[in-house]
C-alpha cells in the first residue's frame, strides 16, 4: 500500500445540517408557528399584527408557556404532571393569604409560595418513585385534591366565598411588585412614541405602554431552561433518565434525584404563574388554572417532547406556546367561530405528533 494512501471508514460518515436540522424536536412547532402566521395572515384583520395585537397574544402565550416548559422538562425526564393547573390555584390561595390575611411583604411572600408548591413537587415525585405508580396517576389524584384544597382554604380564608380580595391594595407600594406584574420599560415606549416609531394615543400616550413582565419571565426561562438541556450535566441527566432509566443509574445518573427535582421545577413554574396572574387581577380564586395541566401538555408536545420520555425541547415547549396564544386570540381577529378553537386545537396537536414521530423515524431509521 502507497505510503500516502488514506483509509476511509465507510462506518463514519459526516452529517448534513439539514440531517441536524430535522433532528430537532422543535421543527414541527417552528413549522406549525409559520403555518398558523400564514393563516392569520389572510384570514385575521390587519390589527393583529400591528405591536399592541401581537403583545395581545403574547400575554397568554406567555402564561401558558412557562407552564408548558416545565412541563416539557419533566416530559423529557419520563414524567408526567397533571396537576399543574390545579398548582396555580392552590399557589395562588397561598400567596393570597400570605399577603392579604398575614400583610407580609413579597420578599417574603413570593419565596414561601414557591416553597409551599415545591413541597408539592417533592410530595408528588417521592409517591411516585416509591410506589412505582405511573406519574400520570400519582398527578391525576393531586389535580382533584389540590383543587379541593383550594376550595376549601379560600372558604376558610374568606369565611365563605372562593374568591380572595385585596391583593392589588396589599402590594401597591411593594418594591418587588414591578418585577411581577404591569409593563416593563415603560419610559423607553413614552419616547418612541414621542418620537412617532410606534402608534400612540391622542393624547400622546403609547397604545403599548411597555412589555408585559411575563413576557419577560417567559423567554428568560425558555433560555435558561434550553442552556440547562443543550450544555450542562444536568441535561444531559434529564434525557438519560427519559430514556432509559435503568440504563441512567447503572451509568452513575442520580435518577430519582432528577425527577423529583423536576417535579418540584414544573411546581414552582405553576406557582410563579400564580404569583403573576393574581398580582395582575388583584385577586385569587378556586378556579385559577383550570384545565392549563392540558394545554401545557399540548404545548410540550406541539414543541417535541414524546409522552415516552426522553425527547424533547423547552424551545419547542416555547414556539407551541406561541402558537396556543396566537390561535386562542387570533380568532377574535377573524369572523371566525370563537366555538372552533377547541377543534383547531385537537387538530394541531394531532398533526404535530404525527409530524414529529414521521420525522423523526425517518431521520433515525427508526420502524
Amino acid at each position: 500500500m502507497p505510503a500516502d494512501s488514506t483509509v476511509t471508514d465507510e462506518r463514519v460518515r459526516e452529517e448534513t445540517v439539514l440531517a441536524r436540522l430535522m433532528k430537532r424536536p422543535e421543527l414541527g412547532a417552528i413549522a406549525g408557528l409559520i403555518l398558523v402566521t400564514i393563516f392569520f395572515l389572510f384570514t385575521a384583520n390587519g390589527s393583529m399584527f400591528t405591536l399592541s395585537g401581537i403583545m395581545n397574544f403574547l400575554t397568554p402565550a406567555a402564561q401558558l408557556g412557562i407552564l408548558a416548559i416545565g412541563a416539557s422538562l419533566l416530559m423529557i425526564g419520563g414524567e408526567f404532571d397533571l396537576s399543574i393547573g390545579s398548582m396555580v390555584a392552590f399557589a395562588g390561595m397561598i400567596f393570597g393569604a400570605l399577603v392579604v390575611n398575614l400583610g407580609l411583604p413579597l420578599i417574603v411572600a413570593i419565596p414561601g409560595t414557591l416553597i409551599f408548591a415545591g413541597l408539592m413537587g417533592v410530595v408528588n415525585g417521592q409517591l411516585v418513585i416509591r410506589t412505582g405508580l405511573p406519574s400520570f396517576i400519582v398527578t391525576l389524584a393531586f389535580l382533584f385534591i389540590l383543587r379541593g384544597l383550594s376550595l376549601v382554604g379560600l372558604k376558610y380564608l374568606t369565611g365563605g366565598s372562593t374568591q380572595l380580595r385585596g391583593v392589588r391594595e396589599a402590594v401597591s407600594d411593594d418594591w418587588l411588585a414591578p418585577f411581577f406584574s404591569g409593563d416593563a420599560f415603560t419610559g423607553l415606549f413614552a419616547k418612541l412614541a414621542e418620537w412617532g416609531w410606534i402608534d400612540r394615543f391622542k393624547s400622546g400616550a403609547p397604545k403599548v405602554p411597555g412589555i408585559p413582565v411575563e413576557i419577560l419571565w417567559f423567554i428568560a426561562i425558555a433560555l435558561f431552561a434550553t442552556w440547562i438541556l443543550l450544555r450542562t450535566p444536568a441535561g444531559n441527566w434529564i434525557f438519560a433518565a427519559g430514556g432509559d432509566k435503568t440504563a441512567a443509574s447503572n451509568s452513575g445518573v442520580p435518577v430519582n434525584r432528577v425527577k423529583t427535582t423536576l417535579f418540584i421545577v414544573t411546581a414552582c413554574c405553576a406557582a410563579l404563574v400564580a404569583i403573576m396572574t393574581v398580582i395582575d387581577a388583584g385577586s385569587t380564586d378556586a378556579r385559577r388554572g383550570f384545565q392549563k395541566e392540558f394545554e401545557a401538555i399540548i404545548a410540550a408536545v406541539i414543541g417535541g417532547s414524546l409522552l415516552t420520555g426522553g425527547y424533547g425541547s423547552a424551545i419547542g415547549a416555547f414556539f407551541g406556546s406561541i402558537i396556543f396564544g396566537m390561535v386562542v386570540i387570533g380568532l377574535t381577529y377573524t369572523s371566525i367561530d370563537q366555538d372552533w378553537f377547541q377543534v383547531f386545537l385537537g387538530g394541531m396537536l394531532l398533526l404535530a405528533v404525527i409530524f414529529n414521530n414521521v420525522i423523526r423515524k425517518r431521520v433515525t431509521g427508526e420502524r
